[in-house]
């Protein structure tokens, strides 16, 4: 066989191993944890791999946040950018919601009982949500690009399926995270299990 046969029956047997290494998958399990080592609830992760920028992105869970018991529920929701989300109010007192977050800025005027509003949301990034007559009332929307995305249960913990292997960036989000932005990011290689520490307020 001539050297330059050689070469191309080389070149030819290589493609099949770097499609199969591009498309080969696996999870990622993050635990977040504050200065002292106790679990964060709700914190939210998103992995940015560049293998899958141009991926549909859905997620299992609903595109809505109730208001009850004077509560946005759940407390934090994480949507694919341009998502629209719904609004409904099942408690028995009329609400309003607003936001003056970069992201989103709007308003929705007062509705009542088994009434609902929708909102889309076609800006990346953290969205804080109240209510005009309950001051206490606070919700997060997290607005993100990337399929891969969750937050953090009871314990600290939330598992990312699918993950390409490769460099990818992993973005932690939590309204109480001691940054400007919120946020802490770091790099991290493939879908190797990760444990992170945040300064909370």
């Amino acid at each position: 066989m001539s050297l330059r046969a050689f070469a191309l029956l080389a070149a030819l047997l290589a493609v099949p191993a770097s499609i199969a290494g591009a498309a080969s998958a696996g999870s990622i399990k993050v635990q977040v944890v504050d200065e002292r080592g106790v679990p964060v609830r709700d914190a939210v992760i998103e992995l940015d791999s560049p293998s899958a920028r141009n991926t549909r992105i859905t997620f299992p869970w609903r595109m809505a946040m109730a208001q009850k018991d004077e509560a946005f529920v759940p407390g934090t929701l994480v949507v694919a950018r341009g998502s629209t989300v719904a609004f409904p109010n099942l408690d028995r007192v009329r609400h309003s919601i607003y936001s003056f977050s970069k992201p989103a800025r709007f308003e929705i005027d007062l509705y009542g009982r088994d009434q609902s509003r929708t909102h889309t949301f076609p800006v990346s990034g953290s969205v804080a949500l109240g209510c005009n007559i309950h001051d206490k009332m606070r919700g997060y929307i997290r607005v993100v690009d990337t399929p891969f995305a969750g937050k953090t249960d009871a314990n600290g913990y939330v598992t990312l399926s699918g993950v390409p292997a490769g460099t990818a960036r992993l973005t932690v989000w939590h309204p109480r995270i001691r940054t400007p932005s919120g946020e802490v990011v770091k790099q991290v290689n493939g879908a190797t299990d990760q444990k992170i520490s945040v300064r909370l307020r």
